[in-house]
């Protein structure tokens, strides 16, 4: 009997140790979009602002959300909302607020950032300074334990 008490035990304890990883890789992959997906917008409004200085006359309307500039837009983008309809916003859903010109993300696995965000959701303002192209997070925070780059 205590063989297989002790034998359970093991095998709770590997199930849960498998859990928790599998959690982290669940994290740590929703990260790896999260920095993918910014870093296409980040470079569709580079390219967009560099072709509007070398062919200024061929210039259209000013497009102010970057999706747009996409080839390719994220299946989970749902279009323009305020930041105030957050909560409504489905976990895993790109959205832009032409409010603040922000790009939002409401996140799978929140318990991963520190300090915890209202609603769940990671904000980054998109600005262009001094001709250089900035997606920068509107808060300060960790995820797992790194500043976003």
């Amino acid at each position: 009997m205590t063989e297989w008490c002790t034998v359970a035990l093991v095998l709770v304890a590997l199930m849960w140790a498998f859990e928790r990883q599998v959690r982290v890789v669940q994290g740590q992959g929703e990260k790896a979009m999260v920095w993918s997906t910014i870093t296409a917008l980040r470079s569709a409004l580079t390219i967009d602002l560099l072709t509007r200085h070398v062919r200024p006359a061929q210039q259209g309307p000013n497009e102010k959300n970057p999706f747009h500039l996409l080839q390719y837009m994220p299946g989970t983008f749902v279009g323009e909302r305020a930041q105030r309809e957050a909560l409504s916003l489905t976990p895993g859903s790109w959205v832009y607020d032409p409010e603040c010109e922000c790009v939002g993300y409401r996140l799978l696995y929140p318990q991963w950032l520190e300090p915890a965000q209202a609603a769940d959701t990671i904000w980054f303002r998109v600005q262009v300074v001094d001709g250089a192209v900035r997606v920068a997070p509107l808060t300060h925070y960790l995820w797992f334990g790194l500043p976003p780059n």
